[in-house]
């Protein structure tokens, strides 16, 4: 009677061991999942994306105030910034702060807004804005002189936008190009492309 306690009590002991460690195997393996997935995370939120909430109405109607975007930091390694494409960027007079406005002017060329309307290197015809929220403000400035690899930026939303017309360091300097905005993935029913 004794050795047969003994015998039952080994057994349960046996698999209360095996029981355990097959708990803390699998414990193990769903720790091992999510450390390998915060590390893809990490790896492209650094390396391949930028993850971008809109702050003002700045961008109206590209991008509304509290969309959320998915930039693309390997845009320009192979290529160079275009004249319209909307970026992320460090903000020239204050690094720690991100800003994302659509280009304007290129390196080496001059930027003159007259009348609310942008031209470039004296041309008598004005850039396309048909993606400004409203009419711009028969405002002027300039000219702005864009010094190689640097870029003059603008908000579409021309009439309430704190961009190079208003900064003190006026231009975005390529380094500080952190990517070129992709798509908006907030709010859901607002999925789409950024043009």
């Amino acid at each position: 009677q004794k050795r047969k306690f003994q015998k039952e009590t080994t057994n349960k002991k046996i698999a209360s061991q095996k029981i355990s460690k097959e708990l803390v195997k699998e414990i193990m393996e769903y720790v091992l999942i999510f450390l390998i997935a915060l590390i893809v995370m990490l790896l492209l939120n650094n390396f391949i994306i930028i993850n971008a909430r809109i702050p003002s109405a700045s961008m109206e109607d590209t991008v509304m105030t509290g969309d959320r975007l998915i930039g693309n930091r390997l845009a320009y390694k192979n290529d160079i910034p275009q004249r319209f494409d909307v970026i992320i960027f460090k903000f020239p007079d204050n690094e720690a702060e991100l800003y994302i406005k659509r280009i304007i002017g290129l390196p080496g060329e001059t930027v003159t807004i007259t009348g609310g309307k942008v031209y470039i290197n004296d041309s008598t015809t004005p850039l396309d804005d048909s993606f400004t929220k409203e009419i711009p403000a028969t405002t002027s400035f300039g000219p702005y002189y864009v010094p190689s690899n640097s870029y003059f930026v603008m908000g579409d939303n021309r009439n309430n936008s704190y961009d190079s017309r208003y900064w003190s360091h006026t231009f975005v300097k390529s380094e500080q190009i952190l990517g070129k905005a992709m798509f908006r993935y907030y709010p859901f029913n607002k999925i789409s492309k950024v043009d």
